[in-house]
C-alpha cells in the first residue's frame, strides 16, 4: 500500500502540472484518478473551481495575508478616489491600466484567454476612471469627451496592432466613428438624406482600399479595416436612426445599401478574401 504522504504528494505534484498547462487536461485528470481515493474523487471539484480551492489550501499565510492587503487597499481607493487630487486619480487610473495591461500581455503567452480578459479589463478601466474623472471634475463637455474618448480610439488601434488583438483595434476605429457622429450632431442635426450619405460613404471607401493596401504587411489589420469600411457603409442609416428620429427613407436606403453591398462583395469574392484570409 502506498504511502499517504507520498501519495498527497503526488496529487500536488499533479495538480501543479494542470495549474501550469505542463501537461494536457485529460492527462492530469487521469493521472489523478489513478492517485486519489473514491471518496476524494466523489468530492473534488472540476475546472474553474479546482484550481481556485486547490490555490487555496496551498496558500501560505503570507500569501492569504497579501491578499487581503491588496483588496482592502483596492476598497479603499474605490471608496475615497473621489476626495484624492486630480493628480493622484490621474496617477491611480494609470498605474491600474498598466498593471492589467502588463499582467495581460505577460499571462496571455501561457493562456491566451486569460490574457485577453486581463487586458480587456485594462482598457475597460481606462474609459470608466476616465469618464469618470471628466463627470467628477465637471469636464464632461462634448469637447472633452470627444477629446478623451479620440485619445482612446487611438490608443486602441495602436495597442491593438502591436499586440494582434484584433478585436481591440476595431473597437478603436468604431470609438473614433462615435466622435466623428458626434462632430455631425453638434455641426448640423438637421441634414439631408445625401447629405448624410456623404458623410460616411466616402470613408467606406478609403476604408476598403485600406483594407487592400495593407493585407500584404498584415492580415489581421486588413481584416480590422475591412469590418470597419462595412460598418461605414452602413452608418448613415445607423446615424439617422439615432440621432435623426429615424427619417422615412431609412428603411429605402438600408434596402439598397444591402442589395448593393451584397452584390459588390459577391462580385470581388477572390479579391477581398485574399487580404483578410
Amino acid at each position: 500500500m502506498m504511502n499517504e504522504e507520498r501519495r498527497r504528494t503526488i496529487i500536488r505534484e499533479i495538480e501543479y502540472w494542470q495549474e501550469n498547462k505542463l501537461l494536457p487536461d485529460q492527462y492530469c485528470d487521469f493521472l489523478m484518478n489513478l492517485y486519489k481515493s473514491d471518496e476524494e474523487i466523489g468530492r473534488s471539484p472540476s475546472g474553474w473551481s479546482r484550481r481556485a480551492v486547490s490555490i487555496a489550501l496551498s496558500a501560505s499565510g503570507r500569501q492569504w495575508f497579501l491578499a487581503f492587503a491588496i483588496f482592502s487597499a483596492v476598497c479603499f481607493v474605490v471608496l475615497y478616489f473621489n476626495v484624492f487630487h486630480p493628480l493622484l486619480q490621474t496617477a491611480l487610473a494609470l498605474f491600474a491600466v498598466v498593471l492589467l495591461l502588463f499582467f495581460g500581455l505577460k499571462r496571455r503567452r501561457g493562456n491566451e484567454a486569460v490574457g485577453l480578459v486581463l487586458i480587456s479589463l485594462g482598457m475597460l478601466t481606462l474609459l470608466v476612471a476616465g469618464i469618470a474623472m471628466l463627470m467628477l471634475h465637471g469636464l464632461d463637455t462634448p469637447l472633452w469627451t470627444g477629446l478623451f474618448l479620440f485619445g482612446c480610439g487611438v490608443f486602441w488601434i495602436i495597442f491593438g496592432i502591436a499586440a494582434r488583438f484584433s478585436v481591440l483595434h476595431y473597437i478603436g476605429w468604431l470609438t473614433i466613428f462615435l466622435v466623428y457622429a458626434m462632430l455631425l450632431a453638434l455641426a448640423d442635426d438637421r441634414p439631408r438624406w445625401y447629405e448624410v450619405q456623404l458623410f460616411w460613404l466616402p470613408a467606406a471607401f478609403v476604408f476598403g482600399w485600406f483594407s487592400w493596401f495593407v493585407h500584404r504587411w498584415s492580415k489581421p489589420s486588413s481584416a480590422v479595416m475591412f469590418a470597419a469600411s462595412a460598418t461605414l457603409w452602413f452608418m448613415p442609416e445607423l446615424y439617422a436612426a439615432l440621432l435623426m428620429d429615424q427619417p422615412a427613407w431609412i428603411q429605402l436606403a438600408l434596402i439598397a445599401k444591402i442589395a448593393v453591398g451584397g452584390g459588390i462583395i459577391f462580385a470581388l469574392r477572390k479579391q477581398w478574401t485574399e487580404w483578410v484570409a
